[in-house]
């Protein structure tokens, strides 16, 4: 089973294009949670994902919920400025989910405290709030992978 990226909620289009094109590199699925702060075939999300968005694996949920119904036995690893456990603290294998929120708040409280055993963050100066989504969403997902001996990958 394939890693797999969930946005709850995204915002910006280019953040949701540059993650559709690190999970076409890297053959991550990508979850989008409603509502959208734009259009999935607005040109800008387009551009932000090149020519690869075709490439990509992506499913529409109209809440988190409906995507943990979906797939109920999964590990859920969730992003957030707020915990103390940093994302190399975890042993990530085939099928983890990693789950980030709105660029403006972040992830729902109810979400962080449903998996606070799995929640992460990515180690950062106190200079700036946090890092970009896309940027973030790749640290992540390429730990998994180095972890997996990038495996499937040249």
């Amino acid at each position: 089973m394939p890693l797999h990226i969930v946005l709850v909620e995204p915002e910006i289009p280019a953040n949701t294009g540059n993650i559709a094109r690190t999970c076409a590199a890297t053959g991550t699925h990508l979850h989008l949670v409603r509502p959208l702060g734009f259009d999935t075939d607005d040109r800008t999300l387009k551009r932000a994902g090149l020519d690869y968005w075709y490439a990509v694996n992506v499913h529409y949920y109209d809440s988190f919920q409906e995507l943990q119904e979906k797939y109920p036995d999964q590990r859920y690893f969730c992003a957030s400025t707020k915990v103390s456990k940093r994302y190399t603290d975890y042993e990530f294998r085939d099928g983890d989910f990693f789950v980030f929120g709105k660029e403006t708040k972040g992830l729902p409280e109810s979400i962080l405290e449903a998996h606070a055993d799995t929640c992460m963050r990515i180690p950062m100066t106190d200079k700036v709030r946090s890092l970009n989504l896309s940027n973030s969403a790749a640290i992540v997902v390429f730990e998994a992978l180095r972890q997996m001996d990038f495996a499937g990958m040249e």
